[in-house]
């Protein structure tokens, strides 16, 4: 594959990574993972590799683009500082312990894993009795013990999979913990930078001096992937902020759940079964 083409691909992708972040509180990992492996595969890395490097990396994007995103919700007062932190330590934590994982476990059963939850976190969104006021009892000081376990098993999630973990934040917050959407959104965005920061350096460290990277690699951090995705998935953080802000809360959790529903679908291998190409 020629490099401009590789660069090109990269670009292209990052578009769409900040937007949906921004939209939608995810870090994007959903989108970069597999076309990374795909691209790192076609210029000969090893699999095994490629997917370690698709997952670090894609975690190094995230912590830009989640930055962008939640500067843009908080600016709204759609960011939950007390819920975020909480959250985001836990998570942090988890992360470093699921990238570990991740750097042994085999890739055929983590999708699978993940695509089996992302599934029933939609059935539950489209099916829970959730009230759609905003957060109800959000001084609770036994909400902290929810939001330390839930946290933890975003970030876990995070590490294992190379994503920021929104996927699971965002039906948490609103089916559990009683927020609106869009705060469920504007909070997660602001999780993610602590999950995000977890895998990137258990990613680093646990794949240094590892035989088979391609050049301009910290780790299973590749900078060259890194930079183009970053450069394009950044400014389009924003627009997907302002885009999030004007559809209604009803029809942002119907997307998110379509949304699931594919990840899950395709993290499961069920396209590539029946040959569909997408």
């Amino acid at each position: 594959m020629e490099f401009l083409v590789y660069i090109t691909l990269l670009l292209i992708t990052g578009l769409f990574v900040g937007f949906a972040s921004g939209l939608l509180g995810v870090g994007g990992g959903f989108i970069m993972v597999p076309v990374q492996f795909f691209l790192l595969t076609s210029i000969g890395i090893d699999p095994t590799l490629a997917i370690r490097i698709a997952f670090g990396t894609s975690l190094a994007v995230i912590l830009p683009t989640a930055l962008s995103g939640s500067l843009g919700h908080s600016r709204r007062g759609y960011v939950m500082i007390r819920p975020a932190v909480f959250m985001g330590i836990a998570g942090f934590t988890g992360a470093v312990i699921g990238a570990v994982i991740s750097s042994h476990a085999p890739e055929d059963i983590l999708r699978f894993l993940f695509g089996f939850l992302a599934i029933g976190a939609a059935f539950w969104m489209l099916t829970a009795n959730y009230s759609p006021n905003e957060i109800r009892t959000e001084n609770n000081e036994k909400k902290v013990y929810y939001y330390i376990l839930w946290g933890f098993v975003a970030g876990i999630a995070s590490g294992l999979l190379g994503i920021g973990g929104g996927i699971l934040i965002v039906p948490i917050l609103i089916i559990l913990m009683g927020f609106g959407a869009h705060k469920a959104i504007g909070t997660s965005s602001a999780v993610i930078i602590f999950t995000a920061v977890g895998g990137i350096i258990s990613y680093s460290f646990s794949g240094m001096n590892t035989p088979g990277l391609p050049p301009y690699s910290l780790g299973y951090v590749n900078l060259v992937q890194l930079l183009a995705l970053s450069i394009t998935s950044i400014p389009m953080a924003q627009l997907g902020v302002r885009t999030s802000h004007k559809i209604p809360e009803k029809e942002l959790k119907l997307i998110y759940a379509a949304l699931m529903v594919y990840i899950a679908l395709k993290m499961m291998g069920l396209f590539e079964w029946l040959n569909l190409p997408i």
